[in-house]
């Protein structure tokens, strides 16, 4: 048996959602959810909807519904035919490029094609799979940068979900020093799985990546392995405001920074919190409503 839970509202709306779905870090693993566009001549109107494999209650509507930046719409409850719920989850969601990257659901091919990396990346680890704006962002801002010759020796991915954006990296930048963090204590084993799927290495050396459950740069082996040529972090406006001074002091002079999960209303007060810790912005493009941002530490700062 499985159940459906269906909610609509416009694209802003559901796109929030997702973010914050990210960072919801006591959320059942056993809900997977997902975000589309109801019809193509209709790109603002959007539909969230949550895949179980038991008949919700009070307490998984509730999750729901604090996803929400305000009240949440109605909820339709359905429950499905005898199938595989989680395949079912899955298969809306079409393999996306972006950069040098391709990425896929399990349920999707590969693509074969010269100077393009894939990753395949499990829809039931909802947030990180590459289809959200601000991943898919990150991946061809990270890409844009190989093509501007920024060297990376050592990064680190701060608030990784899948890992996607360390894999990135260490496909760019092949030879760095990796840590990927997280403040939701699932992510380890999610990381380490989709690690073995997509050929990363994990470990402490060159090459490899290294996970670790924190939040923000808060923990000492995040600290030890810096600084950092590039610091990734695809999260929401307030934190990325909140951890701006953190960021800037975990960089090398010159160093990199990739902001994103920041809605392009919000890129101002991203920008300033950035500019005040002595990060100036060296790039940044939009996907629909998101902005990612790639800022540079300066080489000598002096807070005022």
């Amino acid at each position: 048996m499985s159940w459906k839970i269906t909610a609509y509202a416009d694209r802003a709306t559901i796109e929030h959602v997702l973010v914050a779905h990210e960072d919801a870090f006591d959320w059942d693993p056993e809900i997977v959810i997902s975000g589309s566009e109801i019809a193509e001549d209709k790109p603002d109107d959007w539909q969230l909807e949550a895949w179980l494999g038991h008949k919700p209650g009070k307490a998984e509507t509730e999750a729901l519904a604090a996803l929400f930046p305000g009240e949440a719409p109605a909820f339709e409850i359905e429950e499905l035919p005898e199938t595989d719920w989680l395949v079912s989850s899955q298969q809306d969601l079409e393999p996306i490029r972006a950069g040098a990257f391709h990425v896929h659901t399990p349920e999707h091919p590969a693509l074969d094609e010269g100077g393009i990396f894939d990753f395949t990346i499990p829809a039931s680890q909802a947030f990180g799979t590459g289809q959200h704006a601000t991943t898919a962002g990150c991946l061809a801002m990270l890409t844009h940068m190989k093509q501007r010759g920024v060297v990376v020796r050592s990064c680190a991915d701060i608030g990784t979900g899948t890992g996607l954006l360390a894999f990135a990296a260490l496909r760019l930048w092949p030879s760095a020093l990796a840590i990927a963090s997280d403040i939701d204590a699932v992510c380890p084993a999610v990381v380490e799985a989709n690690a073995r799927t997509n050929g990363i290495a994990m470990g402490e050396g060159n090459g490899e990546l290294i996970m670790t459950v924190a939040a923000g740069m808060d923990h000492p082996l995040l600290h030890a392995r810096g600084p950092y040529d590039l610091v990734l972090a695809n999260i929401l406006a307030g934190p990325l405001v909140e951890l701006a001074p953190d960021f800037a002091d975990a960089l090398v002079p010159g160093g990199h920074l990739v902001l994103a999960g920041l809605l392009e209303t919000q890129e101002p007060a991203v920008r300033r919190a950035c500019r005040l810790a002595g990060l100036r912005l060296a790039g940044r493009m939009v996907n629909g409503d998101w902005s990612i941002l790639w800022l540079r530490k300066r080489r000598r700062w002096r807070a005022s």
